[in-house]
């Protein structure tokens, strides 16, 4: 479980935090094994909130425990083991490596904590329709291709939590449904959790537990 106690990012003090908001200002959980859907419009803090899950942001107040244990002071080895093995995300901006082969940036994630070889990484590429550009540059990629190859390089590892942040925000409805099976597929066989963050739309994700920022 990961719990935040009045999570306030300083970012975000002087626009100030919607009052009616479940997640910031607030006490909230996140369980495991759920599905969880953040909504709300640009600026209110998306990314901001996974980076504070996922240890890339200190400039907040308040306390987020995972498992009962802060993270406020958690070293550099302790978020290694966690995003190594317990927790993958696909980043809004994607952060590949361009001059890296798309394979080659998938590996990165899969040779942590691996949880598919090489001939499935490549099935399910097929799947997503980008199999025939694994050994291209991820640079040489367009935006929705890239976003393929970043979600694919946060499920070739183990996990228990998957974090994604407007992750189709540059594919097609058909794509994006793609995409979707094979996210779900791969979250159910991890038993894992999925918190994913979006503008408003749901993704058929009726049964998710909803929250707004």
């Amino acid at each position: 479980m990961i719990e935040l106690q009045n999570v306030v990012p300083r970012p975000l003090q002087s626009l100030g935090i919607r009052p009616d908001s479940t997640v910031f200002n607030t006490r909230c959980q996140f369980q495991a094994g759920k599905d969880h859907l953040i909504l709300a419009p640009s600026g209110k803090g998306k990314s901001t909130l996974l980076h504070i899950l996922y240890g890339l942001r200190k400039d907040w107040d308040g306390d987020v425990l995972w498992d009962g244990r802060s993270i406020r002071n958690w070293s550099s080895a302790e978020w290694t083991t966690v995003r190594s093995g317990r927790c993958t995300m696909v980043y809004q901006d994607l952060r590949l490596f361009p001059e890296q082969s798309a394979f080659d940036n998938i590996r990165i994630n899969r040779d942590l904590a691996p949880h598919w070889d090489d001939h499935q990484i490549e099935e399910h590429a097929q799947t997503l329709g980008i199999d025939h550009l694994l050994g291209a540059k991820a640079g040489t990629l367009s935006y929705g291709q890239r976003q393929r190859v970043a979600i694919l390089r946060a499920l070739s590892q183990t996990f228990n939590w998957l974090f994604l942040d407007e992750p189709f925000s540059h594919l097609d409805a058909e794509n994006t449904e793609l995409a979707l099976q094979l996210i779900r597929a791969t979250v159910r066989e991890q038993e894992a959790a999925l918190l994913l963050v979006s503008l408003g739309e749901d993704y058929g994700l009726q049964d998710a537990e909803r929250f707004i920022l």
